[in-house]
């Protein structure tokens, strides 16, 4: 691969100053970004950190020591429930769309317009939906199962379109190859078009995940502000982000508050983290 020198750069940009004129609105919002995203993180931190005390990890929240550690709990609950339901139907919808649907369908069409939409509807528009059908009509009341199922509804769409996107990007050669060699089709997805698009969908699922865990407002409407930990599916219980939510509402327990925004944010890092590394492991594999 060619690479071009500094002065080779630098005259190509002289004979058209358009492009680095595009060259420098590129680099002066990606430093935006960058200094906006460390400037939060480093303010958070600096907020947080000092606050961070034994009480609150108590087993059991109160008034006065306000445990972030039911939360922190719960949160782990409503991720896993959440993405065990909306992981096998937004992978499977996808391989569908892909693989098995035939290209130009209408109905396929019709499919990813909805997907695109739903993306774009706001959480409380999720969590309104969430209560006038799984708390007024289904009577499941405030509960981690009507709110997981709400976020699995609100994730289902970024599921099902970047597991899409993933297979897409496999070449059709893989495909026909493996049909050369006399593999059938549902053999020839598995084992020949899912394993280089996991990378792809585990991406996805690590944005899904960071979205549940930074949820309130469709929670707030469906599993309530319930301060004990869930011991099943029926009981009402806040997460990480509802629980925070609720410390600033308050306005009594503000640095309490930061402190728990710094558990979330190494929350979301360390997800992140480990989703990254089985990531690049599995694309090796």
């Amino acid at each position: 691969m060619n690479k071009q020198s500094l002065k080779e750069r630098l005259a190509h940009y002289k004979n058209s100053p358009v492009s680095l004129i595009l060259l420098i609105l590129v680099l002066i919002c990606a430093a935006l970004t960058v200094i906006t995203l460390i400037f939060i993180v480093i303010y958070i931190l600096i907020r947080g950190i000092p606050h961070l005390s034994l009480s609150l990890f108590s087993p059991t929240y109160n008034s006065d020591n306000v445990s972030m550690l039911p939360a922190i709990i719960n949160t782990f609950i409503m991720t896993l429930i959440s993405l065990i339901i909306a992981v096998p139907l937004g992978i499977f919808s996808a391989i569908y769309l892909v693989e098995y649907a035939k290209r130009g369908n209408k109905l396929v069409g019709i499919i990813r317009m909805t997907t695109e939409t739903l993306s774009g509807i706001p959480s409380i528009v999720y969590g309104l939906f969430g209560f006038l059908f799984f708390l007024t009509t289904l009577k499941l009341g405030y509960s981690i199962l009507s709110g997981a199922l709400t976020l699995a509804i609100m994730i289902l769409p970024l599921i099902m379109r970047t597991t899409e996107e993933a297979l897409k990007s496999v070449p059709d050669s893989y495909r026909e190859g493996s049909f050369g060699l006399g593999a059938g089709k549902l053999r020839t997805v598995f084992r020949i078009v899912l394993p280089p698009a996991i990378p792809g969908i585990l991406s996805g699922i690590i944005l899904a995940t960071g979205r549940i865990c930074g949820e309130t407002a469709a929670l707030i409407f469906t599993a309530g502000t319930g301060t004990k930990i869930a011991l099943n599916l029926m009981s009402s219980g806040r997460t990480l982000a509802v629980h925070m939510y609720n410390l600033s509402s308050e306005g009594l327990h503000i640095d309490e508050c930061y402190a728990t925004a710094v558990v979330l944010l190494a929350l979301v890092a360390v997800i992140n983290s480990i989703s990254g590394l089985l990531a690049k492991k599995l694309s090796k594999g």
